[in-house]
């Protein structure tokens, strides 16, 4: 058997189907990755940089393609995917050990793992973990806290209402009607959310689960939360019973991180934009994270894995970062469940057609908790259907707003 066509595949579509996040984001862009052999056979993998740059996915997997194409032929049993990966990594050892270029090869990866797992008749958690949970916690990801409160509470109690047991917002509000983000200044940051969270805890109750994003990742000016600001929001929800607080600073500082990390008793998570082991090993040198957040359509499923073990050394846990399209949360899910300390994981609420029609039914609730997919390889789809309905439009990708590049609904 060999490797006879690699190929990047672009859509866009509906964003969400949650209409609490809908007001601010209509439409997305997914880049996959597919890979077939001569025996009809294929894999399907996704690359998180398709939500940010898509145009720039096919040019890395045209340059990398013909490493796969000039591997030995292989049986079933002998599909060599770390030697492909090392291979691969090769290549673009000046320009792609971080950033896009291991973005994309992580797509090029899922697919090859898709594929193996195909072969195999074996679910890809199956192909790193014997032992992996029939069930894991998980919450919806909600996106914007909404302005006015009130709308913060029927917004939740929605996610509540599709079996979710745990939600994440951000911290600070958005104005529905003028899209402006609405934030305390300085240090009074920690009454508004330590507010927040009581406002939640008294309508929900004490075993609803509350997570936090600050998203200070790609937050600038006032809105950017410094140590000391930080220190104090997390002092104010100290007493209430936080799941996480996701990126209470950006990520140029590990020893800012490790002072807030070591202050607070307050689970501190953070890593989504970082693109390699090596990245986060800064973070668990200094016990930066309480919480890691591997994206494994950014950084791949061994580099997920990799991640969570280094963690696990000192008793920390992962929980993915997840906000590709549909095949990209396959990823993150399988290695969620072949990780031994994922402590919980992020799902989108009303998920729209570019992650339904791609995942399938392999991903599902019950009792708040996601059950494991067990289909061969990812369970990833992709119709011609799919293919039809959401073609590819320049523009549509996610910017943090700024002169010259206003973020698009």
């Amino acid at each position: 058997m060999r490797i006879v066509d690699v190929r990047t595949v672009l859509l866009t579509g509906p964003c969400t189907d949650d209409p609490w996040l809908s007001v601010f984001k209509q439409t997305r862009t997914v880049a996959l990755v597919e890979i077939e052999t001569d025996s009809g056979e294929t894999g399907l993998g996704e690359t998180y940089a398709g939500y940010f740059f898509p145009e720039s996915v096919p040019l890395v997997v045209s340059y990398l393609a013909p490493v796969l194409l000039a591997l030995d032929e292989f049986e079933p049993d002998t599909l060599d995917v770390p030697q492909a990966l090392a291979r691969m990594r090769t290549c673009f050892q000046y320009w792609g050990r971080v950033g896009l270029g291991a973005g994309v090869l992580a797509g090029i990866e899922g697919a090859l793992w898709d594929l193996a797992g195909k072969l195999l008749e074996l679910p890809v958690h199956r192909l790193f973990s014997s032992d992996a949970p029939a069930r894991l916690p998980a919450y919806a990801t909600g996106g914007p806290s909404p302005w006015p409160k009130d709308d913060l509470l029927r917004k939740v109690d929605f996610y509540r209402g599709l079996g979710f047991a745990a939600v994440k917002v951000s911290t600070g509000y958005l104005d529905a009607d003028t899209r402006a983000e609405v934030t305390a200044p300085g240090v009074a940051a920690a009454e508004w959310e330590a507010e927040k969270v009581s406002l939640l805890r008294a309508e929900f109750g004490s075993e609803f689960g509350v997570l936090l994003d600050g998203h200070m990742g790609h937050r600038e000016g006032a809105a950017r939360w410094d140590l000391a600001t930080a220190s104090a929001v997390l002092s104010s929800l100290e007493p209430l019973g936080l799941v996480l607080l996701e990126e209470p600073l950006a990520y140029d500082d590990p020893d800012a991180y490790a002072e807030l990390s070591a202050s607070s008793p307050v689970p501190m998570a953070g890593g989504e934009q970082l693109s390699t082991y090596r990245e986060f090993a800064l973070y668990a040198d200094r016990q930066a994270f309480t919480v890691a957040q591997p994206d494994a359509a950014w950084l791949g499923i061994e580099g997920f894995l990799r991640v969570a073990d280094r963690f696990a050394v000192d008793g920390a846990g992962v929980a993915p970062h997840c906000w590709s399209g549909g095949v990209g949360y396959l990823q993150n899910i399988h290695a969620a469940f072949a990780a031994p300390n994922t402590g919980i994981v992020e799902l989108p609420p009303a998920a729209g057609p570019l992650h339904t029609e791609l995942w399938g039914d392999n991903v599902r609730l019950e009792d708040g908790l996601l059950v494991r997919p067990d289909e061969p390889g990812l369970g990833a789809r992709l119709t011609d259907a799919t293919r039809a309905a959401y073609p590819f439009r320049p523009g549509a990708e996610e910017f943090a707003s700024v002169p010259g590049k206003l973020m698009r609904s």
